[in-house]
């Protein structure tokens, strides 16, 4: 069996996991998203915007993220299994129609200003990471722009720094502030046997990836908000 026919059975299952969660949630608003989003365009509406903490990295674009995909982000934010202190903090705040409602916002503004994205890779994964990055295109698409559930993110495009960052912390145990428990991420950046684990990319290949997806054509924007609105 080859490698992509090994991988059908798993993502399949967690295809329809991530559906079903999905399914009694509640349906978005993107006009009401629009009037909620003032605590979010601080960080997210400046293009360029950089984080001091808890680590340094440019905020991710989020305009042009499908609407589940936001809404998953906020609530593993929320539950704590994304353990960033500021985003926790908004996370919290929020009820589960807020989140629907933020999601459907920043999708719509991403459409509005969105061009046309290659089905395929401009780039070819390079050789040196192509096996172990075969899972990626699997779930994230073949252009990492397309994935194979709406549930999880699109990468292509995004900035390197907040990539690196991100795939960083599902190695990361142990600290209050720093950290991402999503099993299928882990299971991807981290072996783990008779407790002890082993690192699937070392962190100067978990940059070369982040480099290489950042560098790839996206849907992926940062839309400038007026904080006065």
């Amino acid at each position: 069996m080859n490698k992509a026919n090994s991988l059908l059975p798993l993502l399949l299952a967690l295809a329809g996991l991530a559906s079903t969660a999905h399914a009694q949630a509640p349906a978005g608003d993107a006009a009401k998203g629009a009037t909620k989003a003032a605590m979010c365009i601080g960080c997210h509406g400046i293009v360029g915007y950089q984080a001091t903490f808890p680590e340094v990295h440019k905020v991710p674009m989020i305009s042009g993220q499908g609407a589940k995909y936001i809404v998953a982000a906020l609530g593993a934010y929320q539950k704590g299994d994304r353990k960033h202190p500021t985003m926790r903090g908004i996370a919290a705040s929020l009820s589960e129609q807020d989140m629907a409602d933020l999601g459907a916002f920043y999708e719509q503004q991403g459409k509005a200003v969105s061009t046309a994205v290659p089905a395929t890779l401009a780039t070819p994964v390079p050789d040196k990471l192509k096996d172990r990055m075969a899972a990626c295109v699997a779930c994230h698409g073949a252009n990492f722009s397309t994935p194979l559930d709406a549930a999880y993110p699109k990468l292509a495009g995004q900035y390197a720094d907040y990539l690196y960052v991100a795939l960083k912390a599902y190695h990361t145990d142990g600290n209050p502030n720093i950290g991402r428990s999503n099993a299928t991420m882990r299971s991807q950046v981290v072996q783990e046997a008779e407790g002890k684990k082993k690192l699937t990319f070392s962190n100067a290949e978990l940059k070369q990836v982040a480099q290489y997806l950042a560098a790839l054509p996206g849907d992926l924007h940062v839309v400038p908000q007026s904080r006065f609105r």
